[in-house]
């Protein structure tokens, strides 16, 4: 599936990576109950990760302090074109490939809606890398001290300060509560403009790195005598980014409290809101604030209570976010406007019944001019035998028999006398119904190479990237493959 295959190409998923399905019920944000594909966790290659960035460019670092940082991070594009963010640590950031690994595995494990999620790793040599989910919109550090457009709403403060205590009761909840320099520079947003936490600060603190790299009146005091960092520790720094939220600036934490002491707090306020904002909820946020920056770390309140205190604060929840920031949505997710056919549904809620059903109505009609050319071939008794495999391959596959369907379809493919998309797209269901997505895909794309303007090969590209995780290439292949279907029923 080379250089023929439409646009995607899968090198970086090894054949030994199992998709990793979770559910999304980890989280608390409305969405219970649905299922949700996640990208797999694995090993990438140093050379991979080269390419993927132009030879390590300066061009695609987007980390805070460019080059001068111990550990930079990179914008990069894999093969497939899907964007992904890369940690590069300094040589002698894990001397212990086995804890980098350990660590990374168990950051790994995590998945949720809340966090930038973490997809891979590598190590070779000297060389330690992590691998992350691309966030397009950049960093809240930007859209709050550095906006050019529109100053953030107070809706949307009020969002990122619920999204982002959610991401840490998840993380607490999965025995992940440590979180390392949490500040604006480590809080992104994805493709729809949902503020996420960067998986990059919950690695456990290596060798040369420090838990906050941040200007020392804004480090947690018990830090400042012990070196150590605790929940307490993350629930400080929460209150230092609330005071961010609160004043579009970052301003230390003892300024902060001497004006709430004093009853100032409105001085607190950011000036680009013009006033646009309840003083109950700014007066709520403050509190709030005021209580993460306790002194004395057990005041302080836990991940838990925080949700809880900003639920009830949520203003214009039904806004999307992208709207709420003045943004362009991505095209990610945009299916969700799209009017499916029934093929298209059973894709995105990845029913293989009912694409078996689909298929097995359908038949070989879609074949037509493609199989006629092969009726002036001589009729010798190898052809007779193709067909024969064929036929034991469809009746496996209408006798839901996928592993048979699988062997005798690989021979009839294998033989070489005949080409047939609709044998593609039925081996490559079969391949889906046996855990064996990669194939699948290949499978779909070949149908795809025999015959371009068939929506099926796309609709099932589409299902094969959902079972693969990769949600924002197969929401865009549901799409050309809905649109096809559009122009073809139109002529």
């Amino acid at each position: 599936m080379g250089a023929r295959c439409s646009k995607f190409s899968f090198c970086w998923f090894h054949s030994h990576l199992k998709p990793s399905v979770l559910e999304s019920s980890d989280q608390e944000n409305g969405e219970k109950g649905e299922r949700k594909l996640w990208p797999s966790f694995g090993e990438f290659n140093l050379e991979q990760l080269k390419v993927a960035t132009n030879g390590f460019s300066s061009e695609n670092i987007v980390s805070e302090h460019g080059e001068k940082a111990p550990n930079v991070v990179y914008k990069g594009k894999l093969d497939n074109g899907q964007w992904i963010a890369i940690k590069r640590f300094n040589k002698f950031a894990w001397p212990d490939s086995r804890q980098f690994l350990e660590e990374a595995k168990q950051v790994g494990s995590l998945r949720s809606e809340r966090l930038a999620n973490l997809v891979g790793y590598c190590y070779e040599g000297e060389e330690r890398l992590l691998v992350a989910e691309f966030m397009p919109h950049e960093t809240l550090a930007k859209h709050l001290f550095h906006w050019e457009a529109q100053p953030m709403k107070w809706a949307m403060r009020l969002r990122v300060a619920f999204y982002l205590a959610q991401a840490l009761e998840y993380c607490t909840s999965k025995g992940r509560g440590l979180y390392h320099d949490l500040n604006a520079y480590r809080i992104l947003f994805d493709q729809d403009a949902n503020p996420r936490l960067s998986c990059f600060g919950l690695m456990k603190n290596s060798r040369d790195g420090k838990s906050y790299s941040t200007n020392l009146a804004f480090t947690p005091p018990e830090y400042l005598r012990t070196g150590r960092v605790t929940p307490e520790s993350v629930v400080y720094s929460f209150g230092t980014l609330l005071l961010d939220l609160l004043s579009g600036k970052h301003i230390p934490p003892s300024h902060a409290l001497d004006l709430i002491r004093g009853k100032n707090f409105l001085m607190l306020m950011d000036s680009a809101l013009e006033g646009h904002f309840s003083k109950d909820d700014g007066t709520e946020l403050v509190r709030l604030a005021s209580r993460c920056l306790q002194y004395e770390a057990r005041e302080r309140p836990n991940a838990k209570s925080l949700v809880a205190s900003l639920l009830s604060l949520q203003k214009e929840t039904e806004v999307p976010s992208y709207v709420l920031m003045g943004l362009q949505q991505e095209t990610a997710s945009s299916t969700k406007q799209l009017s499916l056919t029934p093929f298209g549904e059973a894709c995105l809620r990845l029913d293989l019944t009912a694409i078996h059903e689909i298929l097995e109505k359908t038949g070989y009609k879609d074949d037509e001019g493609i199989a006629n050319e092969l009726s002036f071939q001589l009729w010798t008794s190898q052809m007779q035998e193709t067909l024969n495999l064929k036929k034991h391959g469809d009746t496996a596959f209408r006798a839901k028999d996928f592993v048979t369907a699988i062997d005798c379809y690989t021979q009839f493919i294998d033989g070489g006398t005949m080409v047939s998309p609709t044998v593609y797209a039925r081996r490559c269901l079969s391949y889906l119904m046996n855990d064996m997505a990669q194939e699948a895909l290949g499978d779909a794309m070949q149908a795809q190479v025999v015959s371009p303007e068939w929506p099926t090969s796309l609709y099932l590209q589409a299902a094969c990237l959902f079972s693969l995780g990769m949600e924002n290439d197969a929401q865009e292949t549901l799409k050309d493959g809905t649109n096809m279907e559009a122009r073809k029923n139109k002529n």
